[in-house]
């Protein structure tokens, strides 16, 4: 026994199974909160493509429209319609934004509200959306 070292049980390390299980669960809610969310995340991604590619469009409010509804079935967006756009033409070139509220349930009755905005305007400034003329 020359080359052993005594061993001192007051110093051992590692996780006790206790402590495992709590690190899991805390991995495990991270996760499913992550996978929740970054869908309404990719969407809003493409919804802010969209709109710059219907502001090249270039044309009437209803040309932007329905280029961007395209462009919303290509990408699957559901959450928001050509309709819903805020287009506007203040100093001359048409700007296009959008404004809505993501609703994501996370547990049981605890719902998790994302507000996502965008505008092509250089100003970053999102008007408000007019109201609907009565029909």
């Amino acid at each position: 026994m020359y080359g052993s070292k005594p061993v001192n049980l007051a110093k051992q390390q590692g996780v006790s199974l206790s402590g495992l299980i709590f690190l899991l669960a805390i991995i495990t809610f991270i996760a499913m909160f992550a996978m929740k969310v970054f869908p309404t995340f990719l969407e809003y991604r493409s919804v802010k493509a969209g709109i710059i590619a219907a502001k090249k469009i270039d044309g009437t409010v209803r040309d932007i429209q329905l280029s961007f509804d395209k462009h919303a079935d290509i990408n699957s967006i559901k959450t928001i319609k050509g309709t819903d756009l805020i287009i506007t033409k203040d100093t001359g070139e048409t700007q296009v934004a959008f404004a809505y509220t993501s609703r994501i349930p996370l547990i049981t009755n605890v719902t998790l509200l994302i507000d996502y905005s965008g505008t092509t305007d250089p100003s970053g400034v999102i008007p408000e959306k007019p109201a609907d003329p009565i029909r």
